[in-house]
């Protein structure tokens, strides 16, 4: 019984880091959802498509990241940097080459 005991203390000692409340998980999504909304002041985008872009991320957490970094970047006058536009996609050619199938 007694090693039972001991066992039993030894492995209740790491069950916090095995996060099995969930917080750990809640915590890097909160940050994640900052780290967007930070990134879409930064560039210049409105809150709303800050939402649309990132449909998963907490709301909360996008708009709490938006107003921390439009405050931020108030008291350091910090200009908004435009993102710069995608690539065009690239053209298909009429006239591109077709494998040509042997024939003997």
């Amino acid at each position: 019984m007694n090693r039972f005991m001991i066992f039993f203390f030894l492995a209740l000692s790491g069950c916090e880091q095995l996060d099995l409340d969930g917080k750990a998980l809640a915590a890097k999504r909160e940050a994640e959802g900052k780290a967007i909304g930070s990134a879409c002041r930064h560039a210049g985008r409105a809150l709303e498509d800050c939402y649309l872009m990132s449909p998963k991320a907490s709301k909360a957490a996008v708009f709490a990241g938006w107003r921390e970094f439009d405050a931020y970047m108030r008291e350091n006058n910090i200009e908004v940097v435009v993102p710069a536009p995608p690539p065009p996609p690239e053209e298909e050619d009429e006239e591109k080459p077709t494998k040509k199938k042997h024939t003997q």
